[in-house]
């Protein structure tokens, strides 16, 4: 079970960018959960998974010795549930627009998003996800405003 929640339902076990399939695999739940629940249960979601993320991922890296194992993607679908939840507009284009912003970030890791990712434990393996999220979120939203109103 806990291999099964951390991996994402094992899509981090797929070949090549598993953080990516992770994140894919994080936008559809989340497509599916906004379809029947508004943002603010995204957000809360975001919160619950997070905590017990921390806990297992503890776990984890305390039986494997290892931090940070690239098939541990419940980070991803966390960052991608948190820029999600912070969506003006939760259209296909603003989802994916928010996607790609939160690969850049999370792939590039620029300021302290790169920082975070050192902290130990669970901690540094959902801190960088979690503010690469807050930035895809902010900087989709930003998007939406200029376009939405005109401002180019």
């Amino acid at each position: 079970m806990q291999k099964c929640f951390l991996t994402g339902c094992y899509t981090g076990l797929l070949p090549k960018a598993p953080g990516t399939w992770g994140t894919l695999f994080g936008a559809v739940l989340a497509w599916i959960i906004l379809l029947f629940m508004p943002q603010s249960t995204l957000f809360l979601l975001v919160v619950l998974i997070t905590i017990i993320a921390i806990k297992e991922i503890n776990k984890y890296e305390e039986a494997t010795k290892t931090h940070d194992d690239p098939s541990i993607v419940i980070d991803e679908i966390a960052g991608i549930w948190l820029a999600i939840s912070l969506l003006p507009s939760t259209t296909l284009p603003w989802l994916l627009l928010s996607i790609l912003f939160f690969r850049f970030f999370d792939i590039k890791k620029p300021s302290y998003i790169g920082k975070l990712e050192k902290l130990p434990g669970g901690i540094g393996v959902m801190a960088d996800d979690l503010l690469a999220g807050v930035l895809a979120g902010l900087s989709t939203g930003l998007v939406y405003v200029v376009f939405t109103h005109n401002l180019l």
